[in-house]
């Protein structure tokens, strides 16, 4: 068991990580590895989740699990379609921060199909500890640590550590997903990014946008299979249309050069070979869907994200207190709180983190009926 001086140094390093403002793969490898020493565990899967729809946007392994993509989709279709009393969104829903699969089940991993299908046989991992990174805007990440035959089980004290580091673990994926990232020209548009999965899961139509997409997350380093993502959507929108959920779903991705992706859901109407086939899209996140996350962000008020949303159309503080019914001086405290928030100290600042990381790649382009570049 790992002493009190490593755990105190495990909430120290991640804490620091959490404020440094480092690009998300870095701070995900730099943050594991500090909980590591002092929880330790032989293989790890780092993931994003969307705050909107708890689903996974991104991973990153390490340990025995780095590289290694096989029998990622078999996991989403597990995750998101097999009743489990640990799955992320059973620990989302109620609310939970840290557990450890062996303990919570009294030992009987029969009772999760996640371990006793999957973790067990596959890779000889006979524990799992999950944690969920949230905060009032949503679950953003969480994290999944192995241990195997040789290994003790994770006991309840490494489950109260890991819950102790969650808030800057939660920090750090926020920050990380803001950090301006390296931006290359957008390039030609590779036209409509259409995927059709039909009942049994096979990939049966994409069109040539959909597979440029599909690469485009994958450069993602050591990220996993983008098509995990696509099946964890596929099985969202047939518990949709089951009316086991009152939403379709949908999960944003952010790609390496910092473009934010929204990928779509359907389920599509059908006879004979055709019953069961789901539509997945693949587009560019419009203006509107990017200030959303990033307002979920900084974590503004309903208020405040409002008055972000005037400031962005170039509304001056006048128009904005008319707009919302108050005095100037109210939009100004307004201002000063998202200015923190936000870690900027200027209107200009603030549009050209939240808006311009969108516009500027493409700047020049024609514009289309809907207001967005043409490509």
């Amino acid at each position: 068991m790992p002493s009190e001086l490593a755990w105190g140094r495990a909430r120290s390093d991640v804490d620091v990580l959490s404020r440094a403002g480092l690009p998300l793969h870095q701070f995900m490898d730099e943050a594991s590895e500090a909980v590591r020493r002092a929880i330790p565990f032989v293989g790890g899967c780092l993931v994003t989740l969307d705050p909107a729809t708890a689903m996974v946007s991104s991973t990153r392994k390490v340990g025995d699990l780095e590289g290694r993509n096989d029998g990622d989709v078999e996991w989403a279709g597990i995750e998101y379609c097999e009743e489990d009393p640990t799955s992320l969104a059973r620990m989302v829903h109620a609310g939970a921060v840290a557990v450890g699969v062996n303990e919570a089940l009294g030992g009987e991993l029969d009772r999760s199909v996640r371990m006793a299908d999957f973790m067990v046989p596959r890779f000889d991992y006979v524990d799992e500890a999950r944690a969920i990174f949230a905060d009032k805007a949503g679950p953003w990440g969480a994290i999944s640590m192995f241990r195997g035959t040789d290994d003790a089980p994770f006991s309840g004290d490494e489950m109260v550590l890991l819950a102790e580091l969650a808030p800057a673990f939660t920090r750090g994926i926020r920050a990380g997903l803001l950090a301006r990232m390296g931006r290359t020209d957008a390039g030609e548009d590779p036209g409509p990014a259409v995927m059709v999965i039909d009942a049994v899961g096979t990939l049966v139509q994409s069109s040539p946008g959909a597979t440029a997409q599909l690469a485009r997350m994958s450069e993602v380093p050591n990220t996993g299979d983008p098509l995990t993502i696509v099946h964890a959507l596929v099985h969202g929108a047939r518990a949709f249309a089951r009316g086991e959920s009152d939403r379709m779903p949908r999960i944003r991705v952010r790609t390496a050069d910092g473009v934010w992706l929204v990928l779509h859901a359907t389920p599509l109407g059908g006879a004979a070979d055709r019953a069961g086939d789901v539509v997945v899209t693949i587009a560019e996140a419009r203006p509107q869907e990017i200030i959303g996350l990033v307002a979920d962000a900084f974590g503004l008020t309903a208020r405040e994200r409002e008055v972000v949303g005037m400031v962005l159309r170039g509304a001056d503080t006048k128009e904005i207190a008319a707009a919302i019914h108050v005095s100037p001086y109210t939009v100004q405290d307004h201002l000063k709180s998202i200015f923190e928030k936000a870690g900027v100290t200027s209107r200009r600042e603030l549009v050209a983190r939240v808006y311009f990381d969108q516009y500027i790649p493409r700047m020049g382009a024609e514009i289309s009926p809907t207001g967005w570049f043409a490509g």
